[in-house]
Parts: structure tokens; sequence; C-alpha cells
């Protein structure tokens, strides 16, 4: 049987609840029935949910729609948590808004389109960026009545296994009851050792998402996702950012090395001035305002000062589990402060779960999400699996980079056989249309029997793109198998049925 035969009745097999048809490679595989839950208690929930972000409100919706009396505890007064409130979603409407402004200072002349004295009014794109946020996060607690879960705002702390009191945000405090716990706070901006950060001259992601005025300069410590993002952001707007970094590449540890190389060079094309192989030494508040950074090359050399009026501080996230009880009721962490689960994302307390970037793995809001709902249905007694290597990433700059599966770099020191597959975007037609070639597909395959191991674009709609990328290797399907399906023309698709073509036949039909 073909293999695209294989998946077509892995699919009706499913479709029926035939535990045969799944398969051991699905992120989701639900192989036992539901234990039945008996009639909660008065006061009793069957599940209490700590944490009202990604993880904590999608679980609590597919456990109310799965029959169990669910609550909802959040401390931020508003759902959705860092994602939605001081995250992924703000800076989204940053980085979309501010692509247009420099897009129609920089660009429209040349598209025959000609637009006199472009400017900035950052109130009005702050605004704009809050719109968005209010409401989604209205939406959200729309979605919440809609399902019947009790929502609950405050600060939740175990104070038994089935057991947590709210200090809630209007006063007073609530006792909650119930059967099951699932911990889902999230994570908070690891601090950088001998910095505070005043979120005015010093800034967090959180401040660089509502600064008042445009900086003239600005210097981003971190050249990972977060500090690329929001550095694009400003350099954009119109400031002069210069991007310090300890590491010798940009992306972070995940992003392919090839991938890397290339967004670098676009970056710096754009604007951005990168410090790679870069420590810093020290961060100070000048008398006369402004901030003094003091740097030094990693491997040790001469020290120097560098001098900007905002500093942005981006190393990384770490878990948050500040005042959450976990020592009072014995709940194990790893030597980084993560909760240890096993598969079924139990803690080491049976009837008390964690999900999302308090444990380990990427810390990803959609990862949190599909962590939500598997634990949910763990709970209800099925057996369930995350395969981690499919959860996709993307940078949201412009152009946009994304992933899934494997780098080359990994391939290569796993002593994988390889096979590899680009195709540039200069060589799509929707592309040029576009005017906006940037980047390409790669492709990564097994030698022997082609199974895709890995895809990496840079292109500016690389996060969508990766979608289809990421249903393929769900059902392990060959490079073959996306070169021969029919994909519209013109459309950016057609550069990842280019890269399949290469690694499946040698030979790409338009390169």
């Amino acid at each position: 049987m073909s293999r695209i035969g294989k998946i077509a009745v892995n699919v009706a097999l499913r479709a029926r609840g035939s535990s045969a048809g799944v398969s051991c490679t699905s992120r989701f595989t639900v192989l036992s029935s539901a234990r039945t839950f008996s009639a909660a208690a008065d006061g009793e929930y069957d599940l209490a949910v700590i944490g009202g972000g990604p993880a904590g409100y999608v679980a609590s919706i597919k456990a109310a729609q799965m029959g169990l009396k669910a609550v909802c505890i959040e401390s931020r007064g508003a759902l959705g948590g860092t994602c939605l409130n001081v995250g992924c979603i703000p800076s989204k409407a940053l980085l979309n808004n501010s692509h247009l402004y420099h897009q129609a200072k920089t660009d429209f002349a040349s598209r025959g389109i000609n637009v006199d004295n472009v400017t900035l009014d950052l109130t009005k794109m702050m605004s704009a960026k809050a719109t968005s946020v209010s409401q989604l996060t209205g939406g959200i607690e729309m979605l919440l009545k809609k399902n019947k879960v009790d929502y609950v705002k405050g600060h939740g702390k175990l104070t038994g296994t089935t057991s947590i009191t709210v200090d809630l945000s209007e006063g007073g405090q609530q006792t909650i009851s119930a059967k099951n716990i699932m911990l889902a706070t999230g994570s908070e901006v690891t601090p950088f050792p001998g910095v505070t950060v005043d979120e005015k001259t010093i800034i967090s992601s959180t401040g660089a998402l509502s600064l008042e005025k445009l900086p003239e300069s600005m210097i981003v410590i971190g050249a990972g996702v977060i500090g690329l993002e929001l550095g694009s952001v400003w350099e954009r707007l119109g400031s002069k950012v210069t991007v310090v970094e300890f590491m010798d590449s940009v992306g972070g540890l995940g992003m392919d090395s090839e991938v890397s190389k290339t967004f670098q060079r676009i970056l710096k094309k754009q604007g951005l001035t990168f410090k790679m192989k870069t420590k810093v030494m020290g961060v100070e508040k000048k008398a006369g305002g402004g901030v003094s950074v003091s740097v030094e090359a990693a491997a040790g050399g001469k020290p120097e000062v560098l001098d900007a009026d905002v500093v942005l501080v981006c190393i990384g996230r770490r878990p948050f589990t500040d005042k959450l009880g976990l020592d009072t009721v014995g709940i194990e962490t790893d030597a980084k402060g993560k909760v240890k689960v096993n598969g079924s994302f139990q803690t080491n307390i049976p009837n008390i779960y964690a999900v999302g970037d308090i444990i380990d793995g990427p810390m990803l809001a959609h990862k949190a999400e599909d962590e939500g709902v598997l634990c949910v249905e763990a709970i209800m007694g099925k057996h369930v699996h995350l395969d981690y290597n499919l959860v996709p990433s993307v940078v949201y700059t412009h152009p946009e980079v994304a992933w899934v599966g494997k780098s080359e770099d990994t391939l290569k020191a796993e002593g994988v056989d390889y096979k590899k597959g680009n195709f540039p975007f200069m060589a799509n037609s929707r592309a040029k249309t576009c005017v906006d070639t940037d980047g390409f597909v790669k492709v990564l395959t097994d030698a022997k029997t082609d199974k895709i191991l890995g895809v990496h674009i840079i292109n500016s709609q690389a996060g969508e793109l990766i979608g289809e990328a990421c249903l393929a290797m769900e059902y392990g399907a060959s490079s073959e198998d996306i070169a021969r399906v029919c994909h519209a023309h013109p459309t950016l698709s057609e550069a990842l049925k280019g890269a399949c073509q290469q690694t499946s036949t040698g030979k790409s039909i338009n390169f």
C-alpha cells in the first residue's frame, strides 16, 4: 500500500474510534477509554486550573467540554497570560504596524505609490496594539462563560493536595477544593545579574512593548527570538539598534546554522548592528540620561563601552512558580526550577498536574495549549503523547523564520545519512510579483526512506507556510509526497514543493 493510502486508512480508523489506526508517531495519541467521574460535591471542582494563559484557559475549556466541573484561577486580572497581554499578541501588532510604516517610508515609491510626509504617531500605534489585546482577552472570558467555566481573579496557592487558597484581586480570600489541580502559571523574564530593570531606560520585553517615545538609540542584550523581534520593531520606527550576543549565531540554539547566517545578513542589510561573541560586563544609568553598557569579547579582550538611550534585556525566560505553594505539598522540581512531570503531565503528587512553561520543553504558547488539552484527556484516563520534535518555531521579523523537526546541524551530530533540498524565493513567481524574494525553503530527508526530517523557511510568510510541513511530518510523509501534491500557482507554497522535488528526485523544475 502507498504511503498516502496508509494515511487514508489511518484517518478512517481514527474516525471510527479504532485505536488500531493510531500511529505510534502521532503527537495526539489516545489509546484508552475515559474513566467515569462522579458528580462533584457542593463547592468541589473536578479540576482547578491555576493560570489563565494559553495552557490554563484552553485546559479549562477542554475540561468543561468533556463534562468536568472546572474553575480557572488567574492573578493578572486579564486572561491570556504573558502571550496575549505582554508577549506574542502585542508584539505581533507592533511588528505588523512597524513594518507597514517602514514600507511606506522606504518601499512605496519603488512600487509606484507616492505618499508624502509619512510620520509616526507612536501613541496611536500603541493604542491599536492595546485594542487588539483587550478584544482578545475579553473574547477568552466570553469563551469561559460560554463553556460554563468558573473564573476566579486572584493569586492561587496550593495549601493541600486538593485545596487552593486564592488571594482575591478585589481583597479577601477564597478556598477552592478540587479532585484534580493543574498548574499552568507560565514563565517570567530571566533577570540579568546585577542589572535592575526599571522599564523606562533599562527595559525587559514588557517595557519594549509600551515605550512612550521613540528612542534615538537602543542596545538589545540577546539575539534570540524576542530580542530580534523587538529590536526589529524599534529599528523600523527609526531607532539605531545594536544587538549584543554572547554566542556566534542569532536566533537561539534551535535555529539551523545555515538559516541563522542568512537571517543575520538580511537583518544587517535592514539596519541592525550586531556585536557577536560579546559578553556584557555591566549596565549603568548615565547621570545626564541614557545608559552605558560595558562589553568585551566573549573569549576575553579589551573592554568597550556602548551608549544608548534605552537598553533592552532579552536573555530568556524562566518558570514562574512564585508563591505557588510547591513546597507545601512537596512537588518536585529540577535544577532549573521546572516542575517534574511524567508522560501524562502528572507531578509526583498523582492528582496534581503541570503544563506549559513551568515544565520541560520549549516555552511556546502553542506547545502549552496542546499540553493543556492532552493533560485534561490524561485526567480523563486516556493515554496521551506529544511529539516535541514536531512543535514548530517561528520568528516574526520581516522576513519571518520558521522551522519544524531537525536542523542540519543536529542530523550531522547524530550521524544521520540525509538529503537536502533548497529552493530560493528568488525563483518563486509569487515572491517575485510581491518584490519580496529574501530567503529560501530548506528540506531535510532521510537518505534511504525519503521521510521528511526537518523543514526550515525564511520568508515574509514563513509562519503560515510551515503548517503544511507540520501536517506532512505528523503523518510521516516523504518529500516525494509533497512534490507530487498539486500546489496552487502562483503561491509561496510552491517553494516548499520545489525543495521537495530536489530531495526526492535531485532536481526541481523551476530552479
